[in-house]
């Protein structure tokens, strides 16, 4: 059985891991870069090995550096995260060669589900609905043209090596074609060394619907039903919620047997998450699967009840699931937004720097998942994610109340945060209602830009006093005074405003 594991990633999944990891009574090994020197997760960790420098290229994605950590820790198991490594085959199969446990799904499944189209044909050939378009690679101008005008506009044009968003085109109008497919090769050839790009038929009211898979060694799959996706911003998820607001009970049951069905079909061992997109009739198609551990799993966990890190453990330590379909039951309603150090209102400008305060939320139906502490310098080499906040309530409409009032609690200084504009999301009746799709945000952009608001800016102005409040008693130096004699820059701030509005 597996006893020390090494996570091969940083940030709040890192620490995420290791929780569970600490709970099975299980070591951990943390990795940094000499950006990540003062990090939580190397905090957190029982055992820690810098790795390189700041870039990931030095580091987060050296394959040998991470073996020769895991080799130089004892540790017996490496668990990838997501992103960086997560979806290596490479790494996988070099795990295996060096008899290190790899936490997550084999080789040939890495493989056939990170090429777009071979996933594709795997899923046409298993009987998973897909959307119509191209079944091969597609690398050069003349034949994207002819495919699309076959295929009929509007399109999507999308880098089969990859996803993310990058190399990833919606093409409208006949006279954009040449530039969108070239401008597609161009960043997918960037971003995965491969300009090879496949065509689909655009869903012209998508929405982004995954549904949670798990799979055993010994043949057994099951789903944990799904996750709405469809809040996103340049194809990057904002927020997500499950149940899905659009959902029927009969659809759901489809789905499921479909995720179920694209998972088998490669053998699937691991977690893993099947992404559809629905149109306003439910019809449903796949899109892609991904081999790792999803950002907003902890939805899942909450609405289902499962750890999912802790079942890719046990599943990689060849235990067979405690659980069959059957089992598993949707449990109210849960809500997950992400965290970023990013200037909404200034184009999302990425926003490094130290964390003067942060006040994470409480209370009922809260989960916090984060990384950072006060004195913490964001680094600018990687994601700006900062945290996840997941809230569960009974209902939906208590879910939304339970977010608004944990962002309202949420307090970071010292950097700027997407948080009053994921409080804005939240405000906005087209997801009150649960009538959104992937358009939300640019349909919506305008209920979106910052408002005034008096009740916020005082809050704001009162979380900054107290701040100011707290430094200048640390940095005064004078003799030592009793407590009291330094009386209270909170009243004396209050009188002042009185004083000013006579």
């Amino acid at each position: 059985m597996i006893k020390k594991v090494l996570v091969a990633n940083r940030g709040e999944i890192a620490v995420r891991v290791m929780r569970s990891c600490r709970e099975m009574g299980i070591e951990t090994v943390a990795v940094y870069s000499e950006a990540d020197r003062k990090a939580m997760h190397v905090r957190y960790a029982d055992d820690a090995y810098a790795i390189g420098p700041a870039p990931s290229s030095e580091s987060y994605l050296r394959m040998d550096k991470i073996i020769a950590a895991a080799k130089a820790s004892g540790a017996d198991a490496i668990h990838p995260g997501y992103g960086f490594l997560s979806e290596n085959a490479t790494f996988s199969q070099l795990c295996e060669k060096e008899g290190i446990i790899f936490i997550g799904p084999s080789p040939h499944a890495i493989n056939t589900m990170g090429d777009k189209i071979t996933a594709r044909k795997t899923m046409i050939a298993a009987g998973v609905p897909v959307v119509p378009g191209t079944t091969e690679p597609i690398s050069d101008l003349k034949t994207a043209v002819k495919v699309i005008k076959e295929i009929g506009l509007p399109v999507m044009i999308k880098a089969s090596a990859g996803g993310g968003g990058k190399g990833m085109r919606l093409v409208k109008r006949e006279e954009d074609i040449l530039d969108s497919v070239s401008a597609a090769r161009s960043e997918a050839k960037a971003a995965f060394g491969d300009d090879a790009v496949y065509i689909e038929k655009y869903i012209s009211s998508p929405h982004h619907i995954e549904f949670q898979v798990l799979g055993d060694k010994h043949g057994h799959v099951v789903h944990l039903f799904e996750r709405e996706c469809s809040v996103q911003r340049r194809h990057q998820k904002v927020v997500e919620e499950t149940p899905s607001p659009i959902m029927t009970q009969e659809v759901r049951m489809k789905m499921g047997e479909a995720a179920v069905a694209a998972a088998k079909a490669v053998n699937y061992h691991g977690a893993g998450t099947i992404e559809f997109i629905v149109d306003d009739n439910l019809n449903y198609y796949f899109l892609e699967m991904n081999t790792r551990l999803q950002v907003e799993h902890p939805i899942t966990e909450r609405v289902v009840g499962v750890d999912l890190v802790k079942q890719q453990i046990n599943i990689a330590n060849g235990l067979p699931l405690a659980f069959k379909q059957e089992d598993l039951r949707q449990n109210g309603h849960a809500i997950e937004v992400r965290i970023y150090a990013e200037d909404p209102d200034n184009n999302f400008m990425p926003s490094p720097g130290v964390i003067k305060h942060i006040t994470e939320p409480l209370g009922l139906g809260v989960r916090h998942d984060g990384y950072a502490y006060e004195g913490y310098e964001i680094p600018m080499y990687y994601d700006p994610m900062i945290s996840k906040l997941i809230v569960w309530a009974e209902t939906r409409e208590e879910a939304i109340a339970r977010m608004k009032r944990a962002l309202f609690a949420y307090k970071i200084t010292g950097v700027k945060t997407s948080i009053p504009y994921l409080h804005r999301i939240l405000e906005v009746p087209a997801f009150i209602e649960g009538r959104y799709n992937t358009h939300f945000i640019e349909e919506n952009s305008e209920l979106l830009k910052p408002r005034a608001n008096c009740t916020a800016r005082c809050v704001d102005v009162a979380a900054m006093t107290a701040f100011v409040d707290y430094i200048t008693k640390l940095e005064k130096i004078q003799p030592p005074v009793r407590t009291h004699e330094l009386g209270s820059n909170w009243k004396d701030f209050g009188r002042k405003r009185s004083i000013l509005r006579m």
